[in-house]
């Protein structure tokens, strides 16, 4: 058992980082889809713009940026505490990496199609080929989900058994 590689906890931070930084894009549009104007005091712009208004979905957007990128950057500070075997480090990057991106990016087509994407042919919620395919893009992210947490997990536990005896 080793210590999370230190270029792969940058890495997940960085990540991390992204997501934060798309939050921050999807907070700018859904304040313009608000105002249906790009308005950027004291700057005398003004640009009327037709964003949809699903503010519901916008904030969903915008809250999974903020919250996949904190978790992907609070696995990378703390891989330091985690002790697992190289290959397990290599399936719980990428499996953090699907679950960051794969939870965040549909979403934000959520907001643009005024989809839900929770089940395939619409379920109660508006139908679609835009809907499916962010319902089948959500699949890897569900599975991925739970790979990062059991190994998340087990390396804490892990750490935590060595550092006890």
């Amino acid at each position: 058992m080793t210590e999370m590689p230190t270029r792969m906890r940058a890495l997940l931070f960085l990540n991390g980082t992204g997501l934060f930084i798309l939050a921050i894009s999807i907070g700018w549009i859904w304040f313009f889809a608000l105002l249906n104007a790009i308005v950027l005091w004291p700057l005398p712009i003004d640009i009327p713009v037709t964003i949809p208004d699903d503010g519901r979905a916008w904030r969903m957007a915008h809250m999974e940026g903020i919250t996949q990128g904190l978790l992907l950057m609070a696995l990378g500070l703390g891989g330091q505490f985690m002790r697992l075997k190289p290959k397990q480090y290599v399936w719980l990057f990428w499996s953090s990496l699907v679950t960051g991106w794969l939870f965040t990016v549909p979403t934000i087509f959520n907001a643009i199609y005024g989809t839900r994407g929770l089940a395939f042919g619409g379920g109660p919620f508006k139908a679609g080929l835009a809907n499916d395919v962010i319902y089948l893009t959500g699949w890897p992210p569900v599975v991925a989900v739970h790979i990062m947490l059991g190994l998340t997990v087990l390396g804490l536990w892990r750490f935590l058994k060595a550092e006890k005896g």
